[in-house]
C-alpha cells in the first residue's frame, strides 16, 4: 500500500534471536552461490477471514523452531527436462507441500510473488521462490514429526500479532510475507493481487546505523546501492531492534 508504514512488534529476548543474517561486512574471495529452494503459501478463506498454512520447524532442523511455510530446497527430481528454473521451484513447492503437510496442490495453479536472496554473508544461504494458491478443499494436515512438529491454519494479522508477543519466530522474509497478506480479505483478493503484478525481488542488503541497529534494506531503500543505513530519502526496509522489528517503507506498494 501506498504511504509509510511503521509497523513495530517488541519481543522479550534481550537480543533478536530472529534475525536471520550474518555479518554486515562483504566475505572476502569466491563466496558460494546461494541453495535454489522455493516454498508455497497455502490460503483458504474461513468465518474469521483469510488464513494461510504455517509449519513449526522442529529444533533438528536448519531454521529450527522457527514458523514458517512449506518449502524447501530444489532438488534434481524437481527439474523439468527443458531445464526450467522457474517450473522446477514449482515443482519443489509442491513436492514439499506434500511431504511435509501432506497436502495436495497444483504448480501450475501457483502465484509467484516474490523471489528472496540473503546477502553473501549469510550461513546456509537459500535464494527462494515465494508461491501462494488457495486450498480451499485441502486435505487434512499431516506433518512428519521429524522436521515439523506442529501446524496451524492462522490469519496473517493473528501470526504477527503473536510474533509481537514472543511467543513465536519468524525470520524476515516470513515476517514480511505475512504483512503483505494481512493488507488483503480474502484468498481470492491476494492471488488477484500477485497475479497481476510481477513478483518482487528481495536481494537483501545488511548495514548498521550509527546507534548500531542492524538494518536490512531493499530496492528503493535510498540507503541500499550503498548498503549505507544512514543515508536519507525513502525507505524500504526492516530495523532489527533487539526487541522487534519496525518495516519502514515509504516507496513499495504491497
Amino acid at each position: 500500500m501506498s504511504g509509510f508504514t511503521n509497523l513495530r512488534i517488541s519481543m522479550s529476548d534481550s537480543k533478536n534471536r530472529n534475525d536471520m543474517y550474518g555479518t554486515i561486512e562483504q566475505p572476502e574471495g569466491e563466496v558460494e552461490p546461494a541453495i535454489p529452494a522455493a516454498t508455497v503459501v497455502l490460503l483458504k478463506d474461513t468465518d474469521d477471514g483469510v488464513k494461510t498454512l504455517m509449519l513449526h520447524r522442529t529444533s533438528k532442523v536448519h531454521f529450527g523452531g522457527m514458523w514458517v511455510f512449506p518449502g524447501g530446497r530444489i532438488d534434481p527430481e524437481d527439474h523439468p527436462e527443458d531445464g526450467d528454473m522457474d517450473q522446477a521451484a514449482r515443482n519443489a513447492a509442491a513436492r514439499e507441500a506434500m511431504e511435509e503437510a501432506g497436502v495436495t496442490v497444483q504448480p501450475e495453479e501457483f502465484a509467484w510473488f516474490a523471489h528472496w536472496t540473503p546477502p553473501a554473508s549469510t550461513p546456509r544461504r537459500y535464494a527462494t521462490w515465494f508461491f501462494a494458491t488457495a486450498a480451499e478443499n485441502h486435505e487434512a494436515i499431516n506433518v512428519d514429526g521429524y522436521e515439523i512438529q506442529d501446524h496451524e491454519w492462522i490469519q496473517p494479522a493473528a501470526a504477527l500479532a503473536r510474533h509481537a508477543k514472543g511467543e513465536i519466530d519468524l525470520v524476515p522474509p516470513t515476517w514480511i510475507t505475512l504483512h503483505q497478506l494481512s493488507l488483503y480479505d480474502s484468498t481470492k483478493e491476494i492471488l488477484a493481487r500477485f497475479n497481476a503484478t510481477p513478483h518482487r525481488v528481495y536481494e537483501t542488503r545488511i548495514a548498521e546505523r550509527d546507534d548500531g541497529l542492524r538494518v536490512a534494506m531493499w530496492t528503493g531503500d535510498a540507503g541500499y546501492k550503498s548498503a549505507n543505513a544512514n543515508v536519507e530519502g525513502d525507505k524500504h526496509r526492516l530495523v532489527m531492534l533487539e526487541n522487534g522489528f519496525v518495516f519502514e517503507n515509504t516507496v513499495a506498494d504491497y
